[in-house]
């Protein structure tokens, strides 16, 4: 004892999975005897009641036969036909009813064994197979079952000796005659018996021996002849479903699974007093991440010891992954910094550059014309890169949100179609129109007039760019079934190619051709468009193919206006009356804008005065009753444009007032009109828009014809 405590842990447990692994060895022998025994014991019981079902079965199918025999051979009638030998008797009483017998013989013999009359079926030849030494001992037994082999197979023969009905026993008067009833044991005799003993039935010669099988048990009876001689044997056999050979199999698999199990756990016995501590020396040392996952199929707190190195190490990942994102942002950073600055410097040298040239006195008036258009055109351009900065820093605040209002979609179509079709330059050979829609809403949609138009726009003057010459199109179908509009506009373009259409519609991406003349833009343009269109409830797709032009698809929900209702039309006659020399406030806090509308204004023989903040405009207006106009800058000091709006109408309701602002969304622009503004104009201001109000405010009266 003191031998095994001084050992070591592992020949400890060593010893006791041996001690083990015998204890199992002797077990399984034991079941394994105990088996066989019971096998041998179960297998002979269940031989034994086979056979007695068998044999009850068998005797329960001759009963037909057997109580035929009884009762015709105790028949008064039957004793007078042994005398009288009346074959119309015979073949009224018994040949009529021979199908009811369920045999295949009837044989009636006198006392000297001459047959006086037969009936058989087509089974069985007329050959007389009754053998007449039997009459001598059938005449002391009085009844006899035996079996005659014949050509055809087996018969069933039964015999019994004829008596009157008062003689039930047989003992009373001398017999007067034999009758036989015979069957043949055919197939169909085999396959009935197999049914109702739920058994393979055959016939087997008289020296057959049955062996005895795992899977099946066998019986069989003896068919005797009347000298009780085996003529054949009739062999039952029955599937043997209690097979004790797949218990040895289980036994044998048990043992086998033990010892697998008790060399494993030797295995794992080793391993995890071992290997644990190895993994986390890996993980400690050189960071392996396989390691970790080794030690986490150690139950325990190896578990727990591994979900805190792999904390550990998802955490490292983490802080690599936000590191490589902060390079990233300031790549895109940089790289979007360079990309403005160089839009924005593009404008801005023309603007400062053209400008310095127009300080050379020696500029002819056609040079000089020219270099103002450039500057014009480039300041126009840097206005479109800033409008798309702030809108796009808008959707990114969430600033920006639908204004559903109802809206004539036929109206806008057309307005957008004349307000784009001017801007088209007249050496593009281009053909812009209207898809035609089938199906005309009669009635108004609710959606954002502003937003759809801007989403239109910008998808339009985009085709526009790329396409010098064949179409572009644009319309809309209703899909009432799908509870949608679906917009296209379509071009005859250069197309896109298979890079580009997958980032078209992200930030900062343009399309580059170094065949065609440069795009500008910072690209914002179309992700703007598809912002607008995702925040209006809709989807937007493009289909393009080099060289043939472009598709651009966005649905927007098919919303009713169920409140629009039919009003008279009031027709506006537009009375000209030309009128100068006005009185016209402008509210700006800025000298250069003032001076530069000034300017704008005065040349139209216009007299100016100013207002430098919004509480000076009201006094002003409240001074000086000459004041015919009001230019309203909307961000001043003290009070803003539309504080100051407001007072300015609720003393001079009649006075025109045109807001002017450096906002230029269609939000900020909406507003306005909101608010009740006469009209509006926006930084930089355009000479000729500043006309249009003008004219728009003094040369024309509105009289509504109703």
């Amino acid at each position: 004892m003191n031998r095994f405590f001084n050992l070591n842990t592992y020949f400890k447990l060593l010893l006791l999975i041996i001690s083990a692994m015998v204890f199992f060895i002797v077990l399984y022998i034991s079941l394994y005897l105990y088996g066989v025994r019971g096998e041998e014991d179960f297998y002979k019981t269940t031989v034994s009641r086979y056979d007695i079902e068998v044999k009850s079965l068998f005797k329960l199918n001759s009963r037909t036969l057997a109580a035929t025999i009884i009762d015709v051979t105790f028949w008064d009638d039957l004793v007078e036909f042994t005398k009288t030998e009346d074959i119309k008797w015979y073949n009224k009483y018994i040949s009529n009813e021979f199908e009811s017998y369920d045999a295949d013989f009837v044989g009636v013999y006198n006392l000297e064994g001459k047959q006086i009359s037969k009936t058989i079926s087509s089974k069985i030849s007329g050959a007389d197979f009754i053998p007449k030494s039997l009459l001598a001992a059938l005449y002391k037994s009085k009844l006899k079952t035996f079996y005659v082999k014949i050509p055809e197979g087996v018969v069933e023969v039964y015999g019994a000796t004829i008596h009157p009905s008062n003689d039930s026993k047989k003992n009373k008067t001398l017999p007067s005659g034999y009758f036989f009833i015979a069957r043949l044991l055919d197939q169909s005799f085999f396959e009935g018996l197999g049914t109702i003993s739920s058994s393979y039935v055959n016939l087997a010669p008289a020296n057959y021996k049955i062996k005895a099988q795992d899977d099946i048990i066998t019986v069989g009876l003896e068919l005797k002849d009347w000298n009780e001689k085996v003529v054949n044997k009739l062999i039952f056999k029955r599937p043997f479903n209690l097979n004790y050979s797949k218990t040895k199999e289980v036994l044998f698999v048990v043992v086998l699974a033990s010892i697998v199990c008790i060399l494993i756990f030797i295995y794992y016995t080793k391993k995890w007093v071992y290997n644990p501590i190895e993994q986390i020396r890996k993980i400690l040392e050189i960071g392996d991440t396989n390691s970790i996952n080794e030690l986490k199929k150690f139950k325990g707190e190896f578990v727990t010891i591994s979900d805190l190195f792999e904390e550990n190490r998802n955490q490292r990942i983490q802080l690599e992954i936000a590191k490589l994102k902060a390079e990233e942002s300031d790549n895109l950073k940089s790289s979007f910094l360079a990309n403005l600055s160089h839009e924005i410097r593009t404008p801005m040298n023309a603007i400062i550059g053209y400008s310095d040239l127009l300080s050379d006195n020696g500029l002819d008036d056609k040079e000089k014309r020219k270099y103002l258009k450039i500057i014009k055109s480039s300041g126009t351009n840097l206005v479109a890169i800033i409008e798309d900065l702030i809108e796009m820093s808008k959707i990114d605040a969430r600033q920006i949100a639908p204004n559903y209002k109802s809206l004539d979609l036929d109206k806008c179509i057309n307005d957008l179609y004349n307000s784009i079709k001017i801007t088209i330059p007249k050496e593009k050979n281009i053909e812009f129109y209207i898809v035609d829609n089938l199906e005309h809403l009669h009635t108004n949609i609710l959606s954002d007039e502003i937003k759809l138009k801007q989403i239109i726009v910008n998808l339009v003057t985009n085709a526009l760019k790329f396409t010098d010459e064949g179409f572009v199109s644009f319309g809309y179908t209703i899909y009432e079934e799908k509870g949608i509009i679906e917009f296209t506009v379509e071009d005859s373009g250069k197309g896109i190619d298979d890079n580009h259409l997958k980032v078209i519609f992200e930030r900062f991406r343009r399309l580059e051709d170094n065949t065609s003349k440069e795009t500008n833009g910072l690209g914002l343009g179309l992700c703007i468009t598809k912002a607008y269109v995702e925040m209006l409830g809709g989807e937007i797709f493009v289909k393009s193919k080099i060289g043939f032009g472009s598709s651009f698809t966005f649905t927007l929900p098919l919303k009713l206006d169920a409140a629009i209702k039919e009003s008279k039309e009031n027709k506006l006659v537009k009375i000209t009356r030309n009128v100068n020399g006005k009185t016209i406030l402008i509210a700006e806090d800025n000298t250069i804008n003032f001076l530069l509308l000034k300017k704008i204004v005065e040349s139209k023989g216009h007299f100016v005065i100013r207002a430098i903040n919004g509480q000076e405009a009201i006094a002003l207006c409240v001074e000086n009753l000459d004041i015919d106009l009001v230019f309203m800058d909307i961000k001043m000091p003290i009070l803003n444009g539309f504080q100051s709006f407001e007072q300015i109408k609720a003393l001079k309701p009649n006075l025109p007032v045109i807001a002017q602002t450096a906002c230029s969304s269609f939000e900020d622009k909406d507003k306005i009109i909101q608010c009740g503004f006469s009209d509006y104009i926006t930084k930089p201001f355009d000479k000729q828009k500043v006309y249009e109000v003008l004219d728009i405010a003094f040369n024309t009266e509105s009289i509504d014809i109703l």
